[in-house]
């Protein structure tokens, strides 16, 4: 191709111009895609163009843009995901997946023309490993634009050099926590790192870009340099940097690296890459990552946390048909914890808000909350105070339920009573508007006896908030038996406003990720009954890869809360009343014993100056004296872990939750599930159907039919039907 000549397609996803200075420009735009991925066709289509570039004696220098919004979003995890099954061997994923694109990106820093990465907008993952193997980076000054390696996030490391081009331009010590956390940078940030070059007004990129590559035009990776050194050294030969990180990654991984392989797999591929050149660095990287696309943990990270959160968040269950709603003022009645962390999101979101309460006083304190909440992320650096301002001036207050009658939406979020919450809707429904739609913030009450004190139930849902809300990302709906598909696609706009990922859920006592939850945290207190150590239970618990161990939770949530919950079902419930597992340690702990929790001094643990600190007294009343059966470590583990699983396979196979993927996504980012299983579904798939049913016989026969598997689960089994089909 010779100078000023028009402009080339490379494929369908690259087009190739060159200028009468020689600067060519290569364009990226995968067709198909709302943003720029490597994919298979991609990266071949890439290579033909740096062959034509470095052969182009014409060609001085390049700069790689993108005709899309943003420079480029990474990997294909969709396309990973969907082909997981169909892996091969080490080698021929080594050789085909592992290689490939780290080869090209080697070939195109030494084919002795110059790259410029223009970075339009966001680079992520493979996005930015592309930049990194350009000579020099430019970035548009975006708010909105970020740079990040977040592969281990997923279960992976850098495929395509990052774990090495990194460390080697920033050095070991500043890329690291960038690597291991999968931190985002703006562009400020990663000009004061050194991870970029220049940031400049956007609409300056490109001329940019092209300045440097005519001015200076270095065709040298820094790496590639006589004499390079790495900024502070090679390796992990400091000893600083290797006890930091060695006690990094212990708590990372809980010191189980089974449960997230992908940080140790970082840290081996740092260490060792960095101390060799840079081509072994990359066969080094490259080996690191073949292990971990191999491992089902990546598997169940992306499609998890990517692919299905990404389908919950595009509402691909939203009934078909119905008018995107127009949810102009929201009301909020109850300005306690869960009241104004609702009003505190919907105000952020850009809503209206009319928040009530039975006085303005304590409508004002929990609008004081809000501000409180908003003056710590200001003091942060983490919202702007203009911004903190126009959303504290969106709410406004009432002790009159009048104040809430033109409102298009009103969440009621009372304390968790049947009766006070009837109160509160007979209260309502004498002044809202014909077309509003009611939603409890309920955990577990069922939605078609709330729905009994409306007029019009066919307009009332379930909306299961979590705490903290502003925090928390899932969000339950609920329908009830005669809520309308209208009002089901309504109340979920009003979650995707909100920018949070809901679940739909059928109406059932505890819906979905409470009914899970308390039998996670049941078996925990029935095994404090056996004589089992509540350390024990706890620290086994942060091993399987829960955040925290059951116990210390239930003491943080207070046991008097669940144990009056569970007294309110049992004289509901009569003679149907089935006694949970664990259910007589909660009542000696509450009625007996006055250990209530933390806030009481006292529960499972003792609290000294609020530290917690195991509880001495307990062994004499739960000792481990022979009459129950001791578990091994591994059974601990796998019970907390397959309570949940089983009673997630009973709630599907009573149609509560339809959608494997809606379940592992609420089991992860609503009750936190061990991420490095996928979640609930995902879990007894990785185990294998017939596995996990067989396991669970064996628990039951030792500890009881509360792990006995139904009849609908053996015959899945049986047929080795999985949660999640196999590819075809």
């Amino acid at each position: 191709m010779s100078a000023a000549q028009a402009a080339l397609k490379c494929g369908d996803s690259l087009e190739l111009s060159v200028d009468a200075d020689g600067i060519a420009t290569l364009r990226m735009d995968v067709p198909g895609r709302s943003m720029n991925l490597v994919t298979i066709a991609f990266g071949r289509q890439l290579s033909a163009a740096v062959e034509r570039i470095a052969a182009d004696p014409a060609i001085r220098g390049v700069v790689l843009s993108s005709g899309k919004a943003d420079f480029m979003a990474g990997g294909d995890i969709h396309g990973m995901v969907a082909n997981f099954d169909k892996l091969g061997d080490a080698a021929t994923v080594y050789r085909e997946i592992a290689r490939p694109v780290s080869e090209l990106l080697r070939r195109m820093e030494t084919c002795g023309k110059p790259f410029v990465a223009a970075i339009n907008g966001s680079a992520l993952g493979g996005g930015f490993e592309l930049a990194l193997a350009c000579h020099y980076r430019v970035v548009a000054d975006l708010p909105r634009l970020i740079l990040a390696l977040p592969e281990v996030t997923i279960g992976l490391i850098p495929g395509a050099g990052g774990s090495q081009r990194l460390p080697r331009l920033i050095g070991i010590e500043a890329a690291l926590p960038l690597l291991l956390k999968g931190t985002r940078l703006s562009p400020a940030a990663a000009l004061k790192l050194g991870a970029v070059d220049a940031v400049v007004p956007a609409e300056q990129l490109l001329d940019a870009a092209k300045t440097w590559l005519l001015q200076t035009g270095n065709q040298q990776q820094p790496w590639d340099q006589k004499n390079y050194r790495i900024p502070g050294g090679a390796g992990f030969f400091d000893a600083r940097i290797t006890r930091q990180y060695n006690a990094g990654a212990t708590a990372l991984t809980v010191g189980n690296q089974h449960n997230l392989p992908s940080q140790i797999a970082l840290l081996s591929a740092v260490a060792r890459g960095t101390a060799v050149p840079i081509d072994a660095g990359l066969r080094i990287e490259a080996r690191e990552f073949t292990r971990l696309i191999r491992s089902p943990v990546s598997r169940n990270l992306m499609r998890t946390q990517f692919v299905s959160k990404g389908e919950c968040d595009k509402l691909a269950h939203r009934p078909a048909g119905i008018e995107a709603a127009n949810l102009g003022v929201i009301g909020v009645i109850g300005a306690g914890l869960m009241g104004a962390g609702i009003a505190q999101v919907c105000a952020a979101a850009g809503l209206e808000v009319v928040m009530l309460d039975a006085t303005l006083e304590r409508a004002e304190a929990g609008k004081q909350r809000i501000a409180d909440a908003f003056g710590k992320r200001i003091a942060k650096g983490t919202l702007d105070a203009a911004k903190s301002a126009a959303a504290l001036a969106r709410i406004t207050l009432a002790d009159a339920y009048q104040a809430l009658a033109h409102c298009d939406l009103v969440v009621e979020a009372v304390f968790e009573d049947r009766a006070v919450k009837a109160e509160v809707f007979r209260k309502l429904a004498a002044v809202l508007k014909p077309t509003a739609i009611i939603a409890s913030n309920t955990s577990a009450l069922p939605i078609q006896q709330l729905a009994a004190s409306v007029a019009q139930p066919a307009q009332f849902v379930g909306l299961h908030f979590f705490s903290p809300v502003d925090r928390m990302p899932l969000v339950e709906v609920i329908s009830g038996a005669q809520t309308s598909a209208r009002t089901l696609a309504h109340a979920l706009d009003f979650i995707k406003r909100l920018r949070k990922t809901p679940i739909l859920v059928k109406d059932a006592p505890g819906f979905f990720t409470t009914r899970v939850i308390i039998a996670h945290l049941f078996e925990s207190v029935g095994m404090v009954g056996d004589g089992i150590s509540p350390v024990l239970i706890d620290n086994l618990a942060r091993q399987a890869g829960f955040a925290i161990g059951p116990l210390a939770l239930m003491d943080d949530l207070t046991l008097d809360l669940t144990y009056h919950a569970h007294c309110k079902r049992r004289d509901e419930a009569g003679s149907a009343w089935r006694e949970p597992y664990g259910f007589p340690v909660f009542e000696n702990f509450v009625m007996r014993l006055d250990r209530k929790g933390r806030r009481y001094g006292a529960g499972f643990y003792d609290y000294v100056d609020g530290k917690r600190q195991p509880w001495s007294g307990l062994a004499q009343i739960y000792p481990a004296d022979g009459t129950h059966t001791q578990p091994t470590h591994d059974d601990i583990k796998q019970r907390l872990l397959y309570i949940q699983a089983l009673e997630a396979a009973r709630a599907y196979e009573e149609g509560v939750i339809t959608s494997a993927g809606e379940g592992d996504v609420g089991s992860v980012l609503g009750i936190g599930f061990p991420a490095h299983t996928g979640g609930v579904f995902s879990l007894i798939d990785t185990v294998g159907v017939a596995e996990f049913v067989a396991a669970c016989e064996c628990l039951a026969d030792r500890y009881g039919e509360r792990f006995r598997p139904s009849a609908w689960l053996k015959a899945r089994a049986q047929a080795g039907q999985r949660f999640y089909p196999a590819a075809a």
